[in-house]
């Protein structure tokens, strides 16, 4: 894989002289690592299902489904599915000492029905996916799958590599699972000093998904991010050693992207918010990367899961 220069200086000055280049060999480098998840499934005989687990705005969604998009074009019958179509009614989720609901939790899904349904799918090679309805808050009635002896499952979720689910799996062959991480594993620095964290992008992505799709402003993001990281390191981290795969979905150009986007919402948060501090922080670090029009994001990156699809690209 292509090494990934994530010094300040270096990303600016390609932002300036050769955005295209710098833009080109980061989508590159991600889609060579889709490329080998999906190549090491293609080589084991009798792959059945890939596990992809990872925190918050790491890049899950759009992940999961390139790995699927690539067995597709490989001549494999692939079915993405999302374990968030799992989820438990709000009333059902279990409490946090605070008294909200702990969203962040394993036992937030309905655990009995996804093992039963992965028990059936890997059994019987057929199984009924519910779907989960955000909006209200509920579950309905889904699509029933049906796999045939070629066919392979992309599950993904942030419990996705979670023992709680791989004791249902503990009868597959090795050579059948393969379990893959993926998060954003490079700080942005300059020489010594690192300029923006591993986390602080993941929460950039996050806020600017919010706001796109949710209507989340950046106060209400930040005010709940420090609940995000808890229930990652309480739940998540203990499962990533299971992973047989790690992808790092960092894309080096993506902060000067966001910076446009993100200064003029991190500037509005009013100075007796309790975030205020948070939130400039961050866009002190934004204001540090050279800006780029978003128009120059490929329409199948990886970013537009946290940018939308609107654009010339």
């Amino acid at each position: 894989m292509a090494a990934i220069n994530n010094e300040l200086n270096y990303i600016n000055q390609m932002a300036r002289e050769d955005p295209q280049d710098m833009i080109g060999r980061s989508e590159a480098r991600y889609r060579n690592i889709v490329g080998a998840i999906a190549d090491r499934a293609l080589r084991a005989q009798g792959h059945k299902l890939i596990l992809l687990a990872g925190p918050s705005a790491s890049g899950k969604t759009t992940s999961a489904k390139k790995i699927a998009g690539a067995l597709k074009t490989a001549g494999v019958n692939t079915f993405y599915v999302s374990m968030d179509d799992f989820y438990l009614p709000a009333e059902r989720i279990p409490l946090l000492p605070n008294g909200k609901r702990d969203i962040e939790s394993v036992h937030a899904l309905d655990l009995p029905l996804l093992r039963r349904t992965l028990r059936e799918l890997m059994e019987t090679g057929q199984g009924t996916l519910p779907r989960f309805d955000f909006a209200t808050g509920t579950s309905r009635e889904g699509i029933t799958l049906k796999l045939g002896p070629e066919d392979m499952i992309v599950l993904e979720g942030l419990h996705a590599l979670h023992p709680l689910l791989a004791e249902q799996l503990s009868g597959m062959h090795p050579a059948q699972l393969t379990k893959v991480y993926v998060s954003v594993s490079s700080r942005i620095y300059n020489e010594k000093e690192i300029v923006l964290n591993k986390r602080g992008i993941r929460l950039a992505r996050r806020m600017l998904r919010d706001c796109q799709f949710r209507g989340t402003l950046p106060e209400l993001t930040l005010g709940m991010w420090s609940a995000v990281t808890q229930g990652e390191e309480q739940y998540l981290a203990p499962c990533k050693p299971f992973a047989d795969v790690f992808i790092n979905s960092i894309h080096i150009y993506e902060c000067c992207v966001y910076r446009a986007r993100l200064l003029p919402l991190l500037n509005a948060i009013p100075e007796d918010s309790p975030v205020y501090g948070k939130g400039q922080k961050l866009a002190r670090a934004l204001e540090r990367f050279e800006p780029l029009d978003g128009d120059l994001v490929p329409k199948d990156s990886l970013l537009r899961e946290f940018l939308g699809t609107s654009g010339r690209s």
